[in-house]
């Protein structure tokens, strides 16, 4: 028997989660079994953990949580052996598929990618989605010629999982990094990350119907989206590029013109994290064995059990956790 935070729904059709114990029989049939050890809380953990399941929980009971890193126990794919350290990210797992809020899971052997060297399964969750959609901004925006020197680059919802992250990785890579962030007291957290200068949130967020800013922004990785992204775009330098990784501000570009795109040549790089194909997956945790500073990572980290994550969850949904939450599933 082991521990998992189960969601169940009541008479009226809410879910609520509770710490229960399951045995190996109650897990979904897959190629590998894994014994985890952490896992973390995303924003779509909140949507999962909340009474609805934010639109994303089909099916009742449920066990969430989007990512999780542990050792193999089992496994009927060539590819994984007992002891081996994972980690997985993505593929619709915690919301369509039982998560990481376990001690045990079984998943498909395609969605789980090997640990690299130099990060233990502590770290890897971390890392997470957040850490891992931050890398893959990163990534986007150098194959599109960002270098260092090139001007400041602006990292929207800062003081959050994607962009601590994200800021830490750009100032590692010697890359002045401006942050956003409406918690003015989140702001010597992010200069410990790496940022040179703060930039409140309100400075950005009028909508105006100006064609084009003064250029400002040799690059950006936007959790934001709303009136933030489209007033950024204006500001973007000739040739840059926006990696589009959240929409904390909405759905909607407001105010956004296609100016910046034709008179400019900036690009709008959506990243996606969930359907990542595995050589960029595997290409990615390397660069962030690499890349991202172990040590301001430890910074970032705020530790949870299983039992904290009703709270937590809804705590992510009104912008109210800094960096990452690490969860001890075995605590």
């Amino acid at each position: 028997m082991f521990n998992a935070l189960v969601m169940e729904q009541n008479e009226e059709g809410l879910a609520s989660g509770s710490v229960k114990q399951l045995g190996l029989d109650d897990l979904p049939h897959a190629d590998v079994t894994v014994a985890v050890d952490y896992s973390t809380v995303n924003y779509k953990d909140g949507l999962c953990l909340s009474a609805k399941g934010g639109g994303l929980v089909r099916k009742y009971p449920h066990v969430p949580g989007i990512d999780f890193a542990g050792t193999v126990e089992e496994s009927s794919d060539d590819r994984y052996k007992p002891g081996d350290r994972v980690v997985l990210t993505g593929w619709r797992v915690g919301e369509a598929h039982w998560g990481g809020y376990s001690q045990k899971a079984r998943v498909k052997a395609d969605w789980l990618v090997p640990l690299p060297d130099g990060i233990d399964t502590r770290q890897a969750m971390a890392v997470g989605t957040a850490g891992l959609t931050a890398m893959l901004s990163v990534m986007a925006l150098e194959d599109h010629g960002l270098k260092p020197g090139h001007g400041p680059v602006l990292v929207t919802g800062a003081a959050g999982g994607v962009g601590s992250v994200a800021t830490a990785i750009l100032a590692k890579l010697g890359h002045e990094v401006a942050a956003v962030t409406g918690r003015p007291e989140t702001a010597d957290y992010l200069k410990a990350l790496g940022a040179t200068s703060i930039v409140a949130r309100e400075d950005l967020t009028e909508v105006t119907r100006k064609p084009l800013e003064s250029e400002q922004w040799a690059g950006c990785v936007d959790a934001v989206a709303g009136a933030m992204l489209g007033r950024v775009l204006k500001q973007m330098k000739y040739g840059s590029s926006v990696a589009a990784v959240g929409l904390a501000g909405g759905a909607a570009i407001e105010g956004a013109l296609i100016t910046p795109f034709i008179l400019r040549g900036v690009n709008l790089l959506g990243i996606d994290s969930v359907m990542q194909p595995y050589d960029n997956r595997l290409r990615a945790w390397k660069r962030i064995a690499n890349d991202l500073p172990i040590d301001k990572l430890e910074a970032m980290v705020q530790p949870a059990t299983l039992s904290d994550l009703p709270k937590l969850g809804a705590d992510i949904l009104k912008g109210q956790v800094k960096g990452r939450v690490v969860v001890d599933v075995n605590a």
